[in-house]
């Protein structure tokens, strides 16, 4: 028997398959959930080879498991931000609220069982109020009708479901799913956590989940490679979450558009596991594809601890393809001296806008911003992992020494059910509980909107600081007026105890019950449980070896479900004097586009959740948010009935966006709705990738002009006309005409990004519609 089958046998593999390591050539499981579904290393190590001879140059970690990947690595087309490459993922996971829109769609597609291995992760609909048991079984009576659709549609089709309490999507895929090399999609934007064990995890749409789970190949436009070189050593109260609020800060919200982030250098041995998945979590917040590190110690110990040492045994035997070339060349460089990094904050309003700790207190009383701070939240799928809670557990515990709690509220967000029994287990939790803690439920909860906040009146100007990994207005609690700060959970945890801004715990003292004054010492703690995790209760439903007889209902008068109609195809003629329905000022995220929070329970029914299409825009024309025009009764009204309005009366019309247009979630209800009410063209400076591709799937038309300063050309009371289609072609500017109310017209040029394929879904209507004409032709 081979070395690396006794390895397996001795590495103390935890309750899980050792059965599936075979002798000969080593034979791996992916996830111990799946024992019969293989890491292929063999293909992608060929695929490499094959490109390495055809590109002759040296390759960077991403680009060998992504063209590792490709359906055809002997004839495809490769070269950085401009070709479209086609790929085979090796798995699919989904978050409960948009894979209600993913199966869905994936029932409209009318195939038997998914192609690949796929999960359902239920973490998404569970509202933060009492705390975590109370909340979880609330959640679980008011989401019954959907928890039972996603459970017996993963059954039918052979998909895995993780049960409400299980945990947060991405901190289940570390566990459980990512590997060194693996090509992973999720229908969440914080999918790239999954980087921090190697692999290439990429956030899309519920439509693309789709296309993989049906076996068709998956489009990504060919990233380009930013690299981030770190040196040095993280030490004291420097966090590898700074390392991510400092790379923030430099290429900001936008700045890692269409590119991956593939952090190396000797800096990087000094990060813990989940410590690089942190950082690969809020890479999302620079619009960057996805994050990666290279394989390493510190990810052969994690795999280890997660009873995965197999897997680990097999990525030591292929180091050579999950490290970059030596000699590689990225598309820019950026180095950070770990050593130099000091602890950050980001915020208010936006996760690029980075400050020192140090010097926050004064930056707030500058510019007007709330120093008091009302609550701290720590955890969420960015910092729930077993170190983050040690560290802030170590800060909590040396207030409690000196008699103190946090003059903040403060609530705890486990990761994930392993993590909470693990925390439960080794005292962390009950530490945190006696600084004044609230320990929530295994889910997104205040991170995603899901929080049911009383200690504030909406429109009451505050402050929050959480370690989570996205801080756009509103997004926690709904109220515009809320500053949230983005930092890491020892720093959350020591402001919080502190009560404000102005702390900075590197150089300032706390005065203890006694009248004596102390200094917070910088934490440390193990980065992984001494003992075997926890696993906590088994929340894991395996779909049967065969779900056909699996009745999956949908009621027609559910106001949570709705089967989906498809789409109307193009017909043929240009798009001729559209109505804008809205010209947006400023930003405008997906949140802004189809708010989460409270509308997270309409995501399975298309027609009700789009009573929220862009009530969060700001309105060029008066300033104001959901108040918009109807250019046919020249009254302002909210955005949605105004956009029903039109669609009743058989008018087209379209948006107008300012640059990033769609930053943040992957959530394709932000596509589906404009589509579902009636719009057909989205026309901005600058798309963010997600959302841009969101658009293309459902059949609209997302366009840029080829002169930013047009956006200054349109006005809200004018009507457009898209010509040309006919002869619409990947590469070909669109003609926009401009029509004033004065009778004056203008013309200006319109950019796309389609290419052939693409443009077939404009003209079959959708993705979804395409995929059943090609269906019924090969049938």
């Amino acid at each position: 028997c081979s070395p690396f089958f006794q390895h397996a046998l001795n590495s103390g593999v935890r309750r899980y398959h050792v059965a599936s390591v075979l002798c000969q050539r080593a034979k791996v499981a992916m996830s111990h959930f799946e024992p019969n579904e293989y890491i292929n290393y063999e293909r992608l190590e060929k695929n490499i080879n094959i490109v390495r001879k055809r590109l002759d140059r040296p390759l960077t970690l991403s680009e060998k498991i992504v063209y590792g990947h490709l359906d055809d690595p002997a004839k495809q087309e490769i070269e950085r931000g401009k070709t479209y490459l086609r790929l085979r993922p090796d798995r699919v996971a989904m978050q409960d609220a948009t894979a209600q829109m993913a199966m869905l769609q994936f029932i409209s597609s009318g195939l038997p069982k998914v192609a690949v291995p796929s999960t359902i992760h239920c973490d998404h609909l569970i509202e933060a109020q009492s705390g975590g048991e109370k909340d979880l079984q609330r959640a679980k009576d008011i989401n019954q009708e959907v928890y039972n659709f996603l459970s017996t549609a993963g059954a039918k089709y052979g998909v895995g479901f993780w049960k409400p309490g299980s945990g947060i999507i991405h901190q289940i895929i570390l566990e459980n799913y990512s590997y060194p090399g693996v090509l992973l999609i999720g229908t969440d934007s914080h999918t790239p956590n999954g980087g921090g064990l190697g692999g290439v995890c990429i956030g899309v749409g519920g439509a693309d989940a789709v296309d993989v789970m049906a076996g068709i190949p998956w489009e990504l436009k060919c990233p380009k490679v930013i690299g981030v070189k770190l040196t040095g050593k993280l030490s004291g109260w420097t966090s590898p979450k700074d390392v991510i609020l400092k790379v923030a800060g430099i290429l900001t919200v936008k700045g890692g558009t269409g590119a991956i982030i593939e952090y190396h250098g000797p800096g990087v041995d000094s990060i813990s596991c989940t410590g690089m998945a942190t950082i690969c979590n809020m890479g999302a917040e620079i619009g960057a594809t996805t994050s990666i590190f290279p394989y390493n110690e510190r990810m052969k110990k994690y795999l280890g601890k997660t009873g995965r040492a197999d897997i680990a045994a097999l990525a030591d035997e292929f180091k050579q393809h999950l490290i970059p070339d030596s000699g590689c060349q990225y598309d820019q460089v950026i180095e950070i001296n770990l050593s130099e990094l000091k602890p950050h904050i980001n915020g208010p309003f936006t996760p690029d806008l980075a400050h020192p700790v140090s010097d926050i207190g004064t930056v707030a009383e500058k510019e007007g911003w709330p120093v008091d701070i009302r609550v701290g939240l720590i955890g969420s799928c960015t910092n729930s992992s077993y170190e983050d809670m040690g560290r802030s557990a170590a800060v909590a515990k040396q207030a409690l020494a000196h008699g103190l709690k946090c003059k903040s509220k403060f609530t705890i967000t486990p990761g994930s059910e392993q993590i909470r029994a693990t925390i439960e287990r080794d005292g962390y939790a009950k530490v945190l509980r006696e600084v004044g803690g609230l320990v929530l439920a295994n889910a997104c909860g205040p991170c995603i909107g899901q929080w049911d906040r009383k200690d504030i009146k909406k429109g009451e100007k505050n402050t929050i600081v959480t370690s989570y990994n996205r801080n756009f207005t509103g997004r926690n609690d709904a109220n515009p007026e809320t500053h949230a700060f983005v930092t890491s959970p020892e720093i959350v945890t020591a402001l919080s105890i502190a009560g404000t801004l102005k702390f900075n715990p590197e150089t300032d003292y706390l005065t203890g019950a006694d009248g004596k004054k102390f200094k917070l010492e910088a934490p440390d703690a193990d980065e992984l449980p001494k003992l075997e995790f926890d696993p906590g209760q088994d929340t894991y439903q395996y779909p049967p070896k065969d779900g056909s007889g699996q009745r999956v209902d949908v009621s027609p008068t559910s106001q949570r479900l709705q089967l989906l109609e498809p789409f109307d195809k193009w017909d043929g003629k240009d798009l001729e004097d559209m109505l804008i329905l809205i010209k947006v000022k400023g930003k405008c995220t997906t949140d802004h586009i189809s708010a989460a929070g409270p509308w997270l329970k309409f995501r399975g029914h298309l027609d009700n959740i789009s009573n929220n299409l862009l009530i969060g825009a700001i309105n060029i024309e008066n300033g104001k948010a959901n108040s918009v025009r109807n250019a046919l009764t020249q009254e302002f009204g909210p955005v949605p009935d105004t956009a029903r309005y039109y669609k009743k009366m058989g008018v087209k019309w379209a948006v107008i966006g300012d640059e990033n247009y769609g930053e943040g979630s992957s959530r394709e209800h932000a596509a589906l709705e404009p589509r579902h009410l009636g719009g057909r063209v989205i026309i901005t400076k600058s798309f963010a990738r997600i959302h841009e591709t969101n658009l293309k799937k459902q059949g609209l038309l997302p366009l840029t002009f080829a002169d930013p300063a047009d956006y200054n050309k349109i006005h809200p009371v004018d009507k457009l006309s898209i010509v040309g289609l006919k002869d619409f072609a990947p590469g070909k500017p669109l003609k926009c005409i401009i029509k004033h109310p004065n009778g004056s017209q203008e013309t200006i040029m319109l950019n796309h990004t389609f290419n052939e394929s693409q443009i077939e879904w404009f003209q079959a209507g959708s993705a979804l519609n395409r995929m059943k004409e090609l269906q019924q032709k090969s049938s």
